[in-house]
């Protein structure tokens, strides 16, 4: 008996980049191929979702961008996100985020050979070669002399007070958004505000303060929050669990005291250890003003 799907069945690293190298020695108009990004960072883990990011440098970008039947070489395409053609120092870039049907993911970034000699040539890195490259191949010495990467392109910044104060005050504004249409009873705005705003954006960026408090400003932030559950304290983690559910308007409200009770707690942590003052006065008439909002029995405007 076998777990395997015949159809996801992903090629192992070394037979995915063995293939992208070969491919790439073969055409006469790419120059260059580049890896970034987790399959670079010695910390990232990595398993069968992971992407293979990478930089192609060619010579001509326009057919690359025209036609995407190229996509096929490394396997039976199942969707894809076209980014624009942008202009760069250097010349023009664009990527194809690709899946493949047999679960392969490559995240091709195709850029002109003067793009990557521009980055070459100003002695720093973009944000997405300084978590980390590999350079696979280099036909012309593009490459030589590349700025090595710092991996801190990502971590967070120390915020400063006023920073801290309106990130805490932007997220109980965001709290009464969310009261209004759970009263209402309309839940996809609730759940935009709850769930994006609230917890990815506002929440998700204390909960990453609070970890950087304890590690001095080093670990770089994954984007969405991924990783995060291995940096929190259990109890921290199991407490932003149950702050997510599902379509019910009282569970969702329980969900949202939850979520306040989890910021205030982390935020207050925060404060503390940056010297800095969290408003309780904020907090609590804040408080006191979802409570009267569920409470209320919601009258029909009329003209």
């Amino acid at each position: 008996m076998t777990d395997r799907n015949p159809r996801f069945d992903p090629p192992d690293a070394d037979s995915v980049l063995d293939h992208l190298v070969r491919w790439a020695g073969e055409r006469e108009d790419v120059r260059a191929l580049i890896l970034t990004s987790t399959r670079t960072d010695p910390e990232a883990r990595t398993d069968v979702f992971s992407d293979f990011d990478v930089i192609l440098a060619v010579t001509d970008i326009r057919p690359y961008f025209a036609d995407r039947a190229w996509l096929s070489e490394f396997g039976d395409v199942l969707v894809l996100y076209r980014d624009p053609l942008r202009n760069r120092d250097g010349g023009q870039s664009f990527a194809y985020i690709t899946q493949y049907r047999d679960g392969l993911k490559i995240d091709l970034t195709v850029a002109t050979v003067g793009v990557v000699r521009a980055i070459t040539e100003s002695g720093s890195l973009p944000a997405d070669l300084d978590v980390g490259y590999s350079v696979l191949l280099d036909k012309d010495g593009l490459t030589e002399g590349m700025a090595l990467p710092t991996r801190r392109a990502f971590v967070p910044e120390r915020p400063g007070a006023e920073e801290f104060a309106t990130l805490v005050e932007v997220f109980f504004h965001e709290a009464t958004y969310v009261a209004k249409h759970l009263r209402r009873g309309d839940l996809m705005p609730a759940k935009y505000c709850f769930d994006h705003v609230m917890k990815q954006k506002k929440l998700r960026t204390m909960l990453e303060w609070y970890v950087e408090t304890e590690h001095d400003w080093s670990l770089p932030a994954r984007a969405y929050g991924k990783g995060l559950q291995r940096r929190l304290p259990p109890d921290v983690w199991e407490a932003l669990e149950h702050t997510y559910t599902g379509a019910g308007t009282e569970e969702n409200w329980d969900a949202l005291w939850a979520t306040m009770a989890l910021f205030r707690r982390v935020a207050r942590e925060v404060a503390d250890r940056l010297g800095f003052e969290y408003s309780d006065d904020l907090d609590s008439r804040v408080c006191e003003y979802l409570e009267d909002v569920r409470a209320l029995r919601i009258r029909q405007e009329t003209d």
